[in-house]
């Protein structure tokens, strides 16, 4: 039994590489790896985008119904267009990472991939800031975290 279950902890250890940021924690992060004015997008509107795409899990996904995609990781990337998880139909995969890549508690190819998107589409590319980050005070996201 001891077995087992030390044998279960292993398998455990190994398969969760997810994590779920503090908000700060995050805020940090972003700023490290560039993000903080990134194609004028202040770090607080990532933060944002983070909390409402996310809840700030790398692990999270979500299935579009519509083009057989899911979304991958802290800020929701798109498998039809900017990563590979090998079952999207006519996945282009611009930013060349396979999306579970992109669920890594380490963020830095989910920040690569996501200055591509807003490079290209701009930030409006994301739902969660259209519905609430856009035209608000999110001064409260970064607040408190010394960045």
């Amino acid at each position: 039994m001891k077995t087992l279950l030390i044998l279960g902890l292993l398998l455990l250890s190994v398969t969760v590489q997810g994590k779920v940021y503090e908000r700060c924690e995050l805020a940090k992060t972003l700023k490290r790896l560039g993000m903080d004015g990134f194609k004028g997008v202040s770090l607080a509107t990532w933060v944002c985008v983070a909390k409402w795409e996310s809840s700030y899990n790398t692990r999270a996904t979500h299935y579009n119904p519509n083009d057989k995609s899911t979304d991958y990781g802290i800020l929701q990337i798109n498998s039809h267009y900017w990563c590979n998880d090998g079952k999207t139909p006519g996945a282009v995969n611009t930013c060349n990472v396979s999306c579970k890549d992109l669920m890594h508690k380490d963020i830095s190819k989910s920040v690569a991939c996501a200055k591509k998107v807003v490079s290209e589409q701009g930030i409006g590319a994301w739902v969660a800031w259209r519905n609430h980050c856009r035209n608000k005070d999110l001064a409260h996201y970064t607040h408190g975290c010394g960045v």
